[in-house]
This record gives C-alpha cells, sequence and structure tokens, in this order.
C-alpha cells in the first residue's frame, strides 16, 4: 500500500501529459477536512456579501408579486382562444419550492455526509438559491410587462358567463379581482421557469457528481442526470393541460430557468464533463493552497535540521563542502 502510493506519486509529478486526472484523483483524498465545524463560519463570512444581496433579491421578488400587470387590449373576437375551461392545478404553487428548492438542498447534504465537504454544501445551496431566485424575477417582470391573458382568461373575466364590452370592443371584466389580475400573467409560465431553473440546477449538479461525461459509457448515470430535467418537462406539459399556459409560454419559461441555472452552476462549479467537474472552484483552490502549506513545512523542516550542522561545522572550523 505504501510503495504503490510512493510509485503513484512519482508518476503524478513526472508525466506532464496525466498530470490533471491524476491532481483531481489526489485533491479528492484531502475531502473531509473542510467541515462546517472547521470551515463553515469562514466560507460564509467570506460569502456575506453574497447571502446580503440574495436577501435583497428575496425582497424584489416579493415586491413584484404586489404590483399589477399590464391589462393587454383583449378584444371579442379574441376571446374564441380564451375560453378554456378554469381548471385547479395539477401541480400546486405551493409544491414547487419542495421539489425546485428542498429536495435538490437534501441532495447536497447526502453529498454532504459522504464526502464531507463544507465548500460543496454551501456553494451548491447559495447558487441553487440565487437560480431560482434570478429566475424569478426574471419570469415575474416579463409577466407583468407582457400581460398576455391565460388560455382560461374567459371564465376568469366572466364567471357566469355574461359577456360586457366597452365603446371599443374590449372586454370589462366582473370577475374576482384577484383571478382577473391572475389571467394577465401567462407569458412566460412561473411554475415551468423555477422547475427548469432547481431541477435543471441538480441536473448539472449530479451529473458532474457522478462524473457521467467521463468516457466509460455508464447510460445509468445519464438516466440519473435526465430524470430531473424529466420531472421539469411533466411539470411543463401540466401548465398546458390545466389551460393555465399557451404552448409557448411553457417553452420560454424552460429556456429561462436553464440559462440561468447554467450560469449559476458555472460561478461555482467547473463544467459537469471536467476532470474536475465533481467539485467546486473553491475546494481546488483550498487544497491547493493546503498544498502549497505543507510543502512550505517540509522545508522549513528541511531547513531546521541543516541549520544545526552547519553552526556545529562552522564552530569546529571544519567546512561541510565536499571538494
Amino acid at each position: 500500500m505504501v510503495f504503490g502510493s510512493f510509485f503513484s506519486s512519482l508518476k503524478f509529478w513526472g508525466n506532464s501529459q496525466e498530470q490533471e486526472p491524476q491532481r483531481g484523483r489526489m485533491q479528492e483524498i484531502d475531502l473531509g477536512i473542510h467541515t462546517i465545524r472547521s470551515h463553515g463560519a469562514g466560507v460564509a463570512s467570506k460569502h456575506k456579501h453574497d447571502w446580503i444581496i440574495l436577501v435583497i433579491l428575496v425582497a424584489i421578488e416579493i415586491g413584484l408579486q404586489l404590483i399589477s400587470p399590464f391589462y393587454r387590449y383583449v378584444g371579442r373576437d379574441m376571446m374564441t382562444d380564451l375560453k378554456y375551461p378554469f381548471n385547479d392545478n395539477t401541480v400546486p404553487v405551493w409544491s414547487v419550492p419542495i421539489y425546485a428548492v428542498l429536495l435538490p438542498i437534501i441532495v447536497f447534504v447526502c453529498f454532504y455526509m459522504k464526502r464531507t465537504c463544507v465548500y460543496d454544501l454551501h456553494h451548491s445551496i447559495l447558487g441553487l438559491l440565487f437560480t431560482v431566485l434570478i429566475t424569478g424575477i426574471i419570469t415575474d417582470s416579463i409577466k407583468l410587462a407582457t400581460g398576455r391573458p391565460r388560455p382560461n382568461f374567459y371564465w376568469r373575466c366572466f364567471p357566469d358567463g355574461k359577456e360586457v364590452y366597452n365603446a371599443l370592443g374590449g372586454v370589462i371584466c366582473h370577475g374576482k379581482p384577484g383571478e382577473v389580475k391572475e389571467g394577465h400573467k401567462s407569458f412566460p409560465s412561473g411554475h415551468t421557469s423555477w422547475s427548469f431553473a432547481g431541477l435543471g440546477y441538480l441536473s448539472l449538479y449530479l451529473s458532474g457528481k457522478v462524473k457521467a461525461f467521463n468516457r466509460e459509457g455508464h447510460v445509468a448515470k445519464l438516466c440519473l442526470v435526465f430524470a430531473p430535467l424529466l420531472a421539469a418537462c411533466l411539470v411543463g406539459i401540466s401548465r398546458v393541460d390545466d389551460y393555465w399556459h399557451h404552448w409557448q409560454d411553457v417553452f420560454a419559461g424552460a429556456l429561462i430557468g436553464l440559462f440561468v441555472a447554467a450560469f449559476c452552476y458555472r460561478q461555482f462549479y467547473p463544467n459537469p464533463y471536467h476532470e474536475e467537474g465533481w467539485g467546486p472552484y473553491a475546494y481546488f483552490r483550498a487544497a491547493q493552497e493546503r498544498g502549497q502549506a505543507q510543502n512550505g513545512d517540509v522545508l522549513r523542516t528541511m531547513s531546521l535540521q541543516v541549520e544545526p550542522t552547519s553552526l556545529e561545522n562552522m564552530e569546529s572550523g571544519t567546512s561541510s563542502v565536499r571538494r
């Protein structure tokens, strides 16, 4: 075992072509020394400004919920495509944070229990929260500015079926104000964008952790990576089936969610197909600094071992230099 490690080290330092793969494997040995207890406070303190911005994003998202959307003109002739049934949500609103935020965090905690890397736990959660909040702000901002009516707008506007229009042919809604307000928030789909943001981020995270693109051809890994994306697709399809969104709303929401998830993930992690894609940038920086510190300790130890001999030679008037 000892000799195997020794020769592995020689191979690592001697072969420049295999330096990156070997470095990734050797650094993985250092997992377990950066725990919540030992480094948690320091990591959180280093990113305190990120957490402050996160709180600001939460406040912005709450504020957007209080703003009324643009009430786009809806005429008599337009009602033909807006008379779909006013059904309940197959996927309730309250369930979206559970599968898009809580479920990925549970997965992150499970990997922390296995690898005990506080950098991975902290950055995965921070990146996920940024993903869903940025996605939510983009989605709701576009909703408010667009004001596109939902496919079931007719029954929101005229719940009793009695149509009322003004002199220009525009609708005069007498439904519940809250339902009419939500009826103008069709584009893009919030359910879909949040689903693809949270589950898309989870898919990227899993692909790096299980090394799905290590060219070994394990299809089971791809199935694990595609599972969250399939769930997000089914959520998007349910929005069309429930007549709460047009297909364009779902398509745009999926693009927004995936786009933001990819950007936020790459802020903290290498590409999933990279040899070091299983860990965050911060971990490899910490491992590199730790290796440099250990090399410095070795050099200092060697110098301390040489110094007494040199002093002794100087006192005796002899030289340690070979002639």
